[in-house]
């Protein structure tokens, strides 16, 4: 099938996942992409500073490039009819090193061509810490532009949430539905995302392949059982959450801080790893427990 226009045309920092179709039935496999993984030089690093894979024709994840911050933090775009979500917006306010405004708009810009529609920017965040949020400042009275707000009650007002935490709630780009789900615990204002097109599950820092730091215990873990019991009612395709920093090797995680991660675990985990971390922390109950497992180390804080 011969692409449209758009998809022939996409910006230069933009790396497709090898070799993978896009169309609106089929996902990019997410579990054999290659991701931009950093250097162990970067001042000899050549990779883009965003790279950009195209999951579907209207859904895109970005990555960071670690060495111009460690985290590489994930960031994921879902296109609407009348809306497209950007959620969250990566560990570095500099446009000249991290160019996360002109990215989105030359994407958005190329569908708006295509869908001959406006669409407005609705720029939110899985959570509020400082490398999910750094690139807010680029976004900053933008046209047809609204960055939410990082406290709880920002994210509650915005998504008309009700009853917080035990309740969602659904924002519709334009014949596009995604789910908010509160998830504190990691951080109060953390959410999951359900986008029922690509049926892709979003769980932010709370549960990805790496150390998943809990700040607050008991939150944390009915936040997961109510992730839990959200996953084994609906179809999921991929859960994804903001990082990497397992290796390949079960139980083996990369030091924090590092730049240069070229055996790393892939990023999607499924239903039997959330299900698995219920059933940890349930077991451990009140007790807040580190605990190493072949795709993630829960760890308190």
């Amino acid at each position: 099938m011969k692409l449209p226009v758009f998809f022939r045309l996409l910006i230069p920092v933009i790396t497709m996942a090898g070799s993978c179709r896009v169309s609106h039935n089929h996902l990019t496999d997410l579990s054999s992409t290659n991701w931009i993984h950093g250097s162990k030089d970067c001042s000899l690093n050549t990779d883009p500073p965003i790279q950009v894979v195209q999951v579907n024709y209207n859904t895109f994840i970005l990555r960071q490039n670690k060495c111009s911050n460690y985290e590489a933090p994930f960031l994921f775009l879902f296109l609407g009819k009348k809306k497209v979500l950007l959620m969250d917006t990566g560990a570095t306010e500099d446009e000249a090193r991290f160019p996360l405004y002109e990215t989105i708009k030359k994407i958005t810009d190329k569908w708006q061509q295509e869908t001959h529609r406006q669409t407005e920017l609705v720029v939110a965040h899985t959570h509020a810490h400082g490398d999910h949020v750094a690139g807010d400042f680029q976004f900053k009275d933008k046209p047809n532009t609204t960055v939410v707000g990082t406290k709880p009650e920002n994210v509650i007002s915005f998504f008309k949430l009700q009853n917080w935490p035990f309740e969602n709630a659904v924002i519709d780009l334009g014949d596009r539905k995604l789910e908010i789900i509160p998830i504190p615990g990691h951080e109060p204002s953390s959410v999951a995302v359900y986008d029922t097109e690509t049926k892709i599950l979003l769980s932010g820092d709370s549960f990805y392949p790496g150390r998943l730091y809990v700040r607050d215990w008991l939150s944390y873990t009915k936040s997961m059982q109510r992730l839990t019991e959200f996953a084994e009612t609906h179809p999921v395709s991929y859960i994804l959450g903001n990082h990497i920093e397992m290796t390949r090797q079960p139980g083996i995680d990369y030091p924090t801080g590092t730049t240069f991660q070229p055996a790393e675990h892939q990023l999607p985990l499924h239903i039997k790893e959330l299900r698995l971390l219920n059933k940890v922390l349930q077991r451990a109950g009140d007790t807040p427990t580190r605990t190493v497992l072949a795709d993630f180390i829960v760890s308190p804080k």
